[in-house]
């Protein structure tokens, strides 16, 4: 994808977790305060999600998870961005191990636009397991009901619905300061 100067993307889809408490306090607070990271780097965020609290995938015996998506206008193209996401988990206390593994954020590039990657070209898109999650698929719910896989073509309702059984996520209240 060729990028104009100074073209603003939108309905890029970035989803947000933490089961681990970080620097900032809860999962809660640090996902709260990354909120407020994309704005200071100059990433508007256009939409957010409930705050849902999930069971970790795969069923393992971790904390749960307290997740998010958001939507954000940028200027920065796939790859800048993806960048920028492992600059602010590296900035936040995240250090990488083996996959699937407790960590104090999360951040993952799920969708920009329709845009499609595939093939080992980084970052892909849409995320590859993104489908298969219900800690993205109902959070994405509450802020692009409309959304359209663009590969599968699969719409959001019928993403959801196909979500595996074993995955346990329940809508949190939201606390005043989030």
């Amino acid at each position: 994808m060729k990028l104009k100067n100074n073209t603003i993307y939108e309905h890029v889809l970035i989803a947000l977790g933490a089961n681990l408490p970080s620097a900032l306090g809860t999962p809660l607070q640090t996902l709260v305060a990354v909120l407020g990271e994309f704005e200071s780097r100059g990433i508007e965020v256009d939409r957010r999600s409930r705050w849902y609290k999930s069971a970790p995938v795969p069923v393992s015996s971790q904390d749960w998870y307290i997740n998010g998506v958001i939507s954000v206008k940028t200027t920065l193209g796939p790859e800048d961005l993806l960048a920028l996401l492992h600059r602010i988990e590296d900035e936040f206390g995240r250090t990488r191990g083996e996959r699937n593994a407790a960590r104090v954020l999360d951040l993952d590039l799920i969708a920009y636009g329709d845009l499609v990657r595939q093939g080992g070209q980084a970052p892909e898109l849409p995320h590859p397991r993104m489908h298969d999650r219900a800690f993205v698929l109902l959070p994405m719910a509450d802020i692009v009901t409309d959304w359209v896989h663009p590969v599968s073509g699969a719409t959001l309702s019928d993403l959801i619905a196909a979500i595996p059984p074993d995955q346990t996520i329940e809508p949190q209240d939201e606390p005043q300061d989030a």
